[in-house]
């Protein structure tokens, strides 16, 4: 079986897959760790177990996770040895790691040496990655980057037009997130569509409390909307999307405010929250908006106009557009941004069946009429489930098995 991890700040995410990835034989999440009120939210089967873990840390966490894993009464294995290889999500992998990669001792340096690129989130994922080696030492850990999907862009895409030395020597770049997402939703777009991924151009549009619009080109990103921090692009839950920098000197300089402080309000007090005064969730500004809020309904007017300003720039960037596809939470679940996005676009080839659109349900979906050009799509995203299957494949001739057969069953079982 094989464990997928996904470590952040003060949550950890996990699901243990059956060995042909057909099934989740169970999954959970602890929340709040290292502050007051730690708790694990463990599901298996239609059961769901919640326990306090007051005062856990990231170690203390993944020893709560093995041990509900082998609960004896809502555990899914009755022997650690039966977790044969363990998946880890990292943020940021730079401009060193281009695919996925079995963890050893320098693929953690390097990592480390990633730490300053995204100081937030690589120095926990880090600590997962160690404590889960910890506890399993003796079955192979596969890494998973967001940015690594990203890294084949070309460099007009991702070169700033900065002094060239800053890229050169310091890494400052654009590197996209998001890219497990991505990468996934493109391939099962492809697979849905029963065409080529190398002969397809999709605007791949990740909507939840963040936003990735993505270009990808024959299976490749071409260009993304997120660059060097992941505040930029699309405006977000409580992240600005993008804005003149110069208004960072402004209010460094003119309102007498802390770069610590303009950072926090890029970060945290931004997007949807900042705009609407309400919320950063896409459906409680959607419900104020209808009962005519109208700061509510100039977030969801400004939220819309910045996705189509980039499906447009990508489709220019690929000489045009296949399909158009939503996921992630405000793109799986919300019909009316679906719609909102979607109309006006018809001269790329973009149409909506409204009524296909209305009846999404969570599944993969078609929601375009059959003669459009390009096709409109929802279909779900499962960055566990990419991590767990780039897992297969690098670690199935250590776990003996075929990579290559074990690949193919995962494939067709999914």
């Amino acid at each position: 079986m094989i464990l997928t991890i996904n470590c952040g700040s003060s949550s950890l995410k996990y699901q243990l897959y059956t060995p042909d990835l057909g099934e989740v034989a169970a999954k959970g999440i602890i929340s709040r760790i290292g502050e007051a009120g730690t708790s694990i939210d463990h599901r298996v089967g239609g059961r769901k177990i919640r326990q306090d873990l007051p005062g856990a840390d990231h170690a203390g966490a993944l020893e709560a996770v093995i041990a509900n894993l082998l609960h004896p009464e809502w555990g899914a294995i009755g022997d650690i040895a039966e977790i044969e290889a363990i998946g880890h999500r990292a943020v940021h992998g730079g401009d060193t790691f281009v695919e996925s990669v079995l963890v050893t001792d320098e693929v953690i340096a390097q990592l480390e040496e990633c730490t300053p690129l995204a100081p937030l989130h690589n120095p926990v994922n880090l600590v997962g990655i160690r404590e889960a080696r910890r506890l399993l030492p003796d079955v192979p850990h596969v890494v998973v980057f967001d940015t690594s999907f990203h890294q084949g862009m070309p460099p007009h895409a991702h070169v700033f037009a900065l002094p060239y030395h800053y890229y050169a020597e310091h890494k400052i770049r654009r590197y996209g997130f998001h890219g497990t997402s991505c990468r996934y939703v493109s391939a099962r777009a492809a697979e849905i569509l029963g065409r080529p991924i190398e002969d397809l151009r999709m605007v791949i549009c990740h909507l939840g409390n963040g936003v990735t619009i993505d270009a990808v080109s024959g299976g490749r990103s071409v260009d993304t909307s997120i660059g060097f921090g992941t505040f930029s692009g699309v405006m977000m839950g409580t992240r600005s999307g993008d804005f003149d920098p110069g208004l960072i000197f402004y209010m460094h300089k003119k309102l007498n405010m802390s770069l610590s402080d303009i950072e926090a309000i890029c970060y945290k007090e931004s997007g949807l929250l900042g705009v609407s005064g309400v919320s950063n969730d896409m459906r409680e500004v959607v419900e104020q908006a209808v009962a005519g809020n109208a700061r509510c309904a100039l977030a969801i007017d400004m939220f819309v106009y910045m996705v189509r300003k980039f499906v447009g720039s990508y489709a220019a960037a690929m000489d045009g557009i296949d399909a158009l596809v939503f996921t992630a939470g405000i793109g799986e679940n919300s019909a009316y941004i679906r719609s909102r996005i979607s109309h006006g676009l018809e001269f790329l080839g973009v149409e909506l069946d409204d009524v296909a659109n209305d009846q999404v349900n969570g599944a993969a979906a078609i929601i375009s009429p059959a003669h459009a050009r390009a096709a409109t799509m929802v279909v779900p995203t499962d960055e566990e489930k990419m991590i767990a299957l780039d897992t297969l494949r690098l670690s199935g001739g250590l776990i003996g098995r075929d990579p290559a057969e074990v690949y193919l069953a995962a494939a067709v079982a999914e």
